[in-house]
């Protein structure tokens, strides 16, 4: 089902996010998502993390876009999706929305690309699944275990407690804090950019009951982390690509390390000075990496070369 571009909120800046809005029922609510490419291609999954949405991939869309099928969601309750007051906003319940998508849309065999909490979300479909995923692409996230993360542990515990709760709410601590710090150069980061991330939550409540929910999962969803890690020799198996920003200050440069124990033959670029979104900070860059790296469609290729 695709909705009118006129039902998209006046808050979309349709200049920087020009692609059609479609939106596909699940059994908590409509996911947004766009489709861009041709269809009969190599698809690439784009799945995001918090607190952004599809947005995020708005400068790999149409350069990924030209020799294959680009497909980016947003979980629900963030960007144009649904925000069910009923849903439980936990990394696994986003888990099993996704798998509703990705079958809804009948992706048999696709390309993942996760970005931050995108894969704790993503990745248990990839484990249990690996004859799924053509190629891998890993863009400054993590999916072990926190308890073995001590470092991130003390984050994490923050995050969840009440203190945390309370910058949540009142202080959109997520958007207006750790998201411009995050940034390796914060000029990046421009107002209308901006815009287009704290529009989806400007109510405080939505704050906590999306937001706030996965930061407390970082504790209280280690374990499932922790599984993701187990089966890190099924992701390994998987043709892989790692892209790092190196200034990133909330997924600091020593899990690039963990990332790279999992996936010993991954191919690994790093980007210094760019910070925890290289898609936002060095999209030319990133552009370039995944489109070197992943399937394309041979019809699609041979058309643009020949044009």
């Amino acid at each position: 089902m695709v909705d009118d571009i006129e039902k998209v909120p006046d808050w979309v800046d349709r200049g920087a996010f020009p692609f059609e809005s479609r939106f596909l029922a699940t059994t908590f609510g409509r996911v947004h998502y766009v489709d861009e490419g041709p269809r009969d291609g190599e698809v690439l999954l784009l799945v995001h993390g918090t607190p952004s949405w599809s947005f995020e991939f708005r400068h790999l869309i149409p350069v990924l876009a030209r020799t294959r099928r680009v497909i980016a969601v947003d979980h629900l309750g963030f960007g144009l999706s649904d925000r069910p007051t009923d849903f439980p906003y936990t990394p696994e319940a986003h888990t099993q929305v996704l798998r509703e998508v990705i079958d809804g849309l009948g992706l048999t065999r696709f390309a993942l690309a996760v970005h931050d909490y995108g894969g704790p979300i993503a990745l248990p479909i990839a484990v249990a699944e690996p004859e799924r995923i053509s190629s891998l692409v890993m863009m400054n996230t993590w999916f072990w275990d926190l308890d073995t993360d001590h470092e991130f542990l003390r984050v994490a515990r923050f995050a969840a407690s009440f203190v945390g709760r309370f910058l949540y709410r009142w202080f959109n601590a997520s958007l207006r804090l750790i998201m411009p710090s995050a940034y390796g150069d914060r000029r990046r980061l421009t107002p209308r950019i901006h815009a287009q991330y704290l529009a989806p939550f400007r109510r405080r409540a939505d704050r906590v009951r999306v937001l706030w929910t996965l930061a407390r999962s970082l504790v209280t969803s280690s374990k499932s982390f922790g599984r993701i890690w187990d089966g890190r020799e099924r992701l390994g198996a998987i043709p892989s690509l790692i892209v790092w920003g190196l200034g990133d200050s909330a997924l600091k440069p020593y899990m690039l390390e963990r990332v790279r124990q999992a996936l010993p033959h991954a191919s690994v670029k790093t980007l210094p000075g760019v910070g925890h979104w290289p898609q936002e900070e060095a999209p030319d860059d990133v552009a370039r990496l995944l489109d070197g790296f992943l399937p394309s469609s041979r019809a699609a290729r041979d058309k643009l070369l020949s044009a």
